[in-house]
């Protein structure tokens, strides 16, 4: 697995296979709360809140630092299936990635 916590406006385009996604975190949401990718995709959450978030996988197979104002996670789906998150910091904000062969 592949996940990695960038500084604030780095560029997302640098996958190799070129597949890429973004879920922005905004008033306390994820959005999209639902994104579908093909797998090999790298999803890469941008938080726009002014408060810090994390991305955490329900069964904690990946997991972010906390994410301040404009600094983002990246994490490559290599596995198909569903795959739901929620912030640690406020459990109640959660989203799902359907990772499709």
């Amino acid at each position: 697995m592949f996940c990695l916590v960038l500084p604030p406006h780095a560029a997302t385009a640098w996958a190799a296979d070129g597949k890429v996604a973004a879920v922005n975190i905004d008033n306390f949401t994820f959005t999209p709360p639902v994104l579908t990718i093909a797998v090999g995709t790298t999803v890469t959450w941008t938080n726009r809140d002014d408060i810090p978030h994390t991305v955490v996988e329900n069964d904690r197979n990946f997991r972010s630092a906390a994410i301040d104002t404009d600094e983002q996670f990246s994490h490559k789906f290599n596995t198909p299936g569903e795959i739901n998150y929620f912030c640690s910091l406020h459990p109640h904000m959660t989203g799902k990635i359907v990772v499709k062969p």
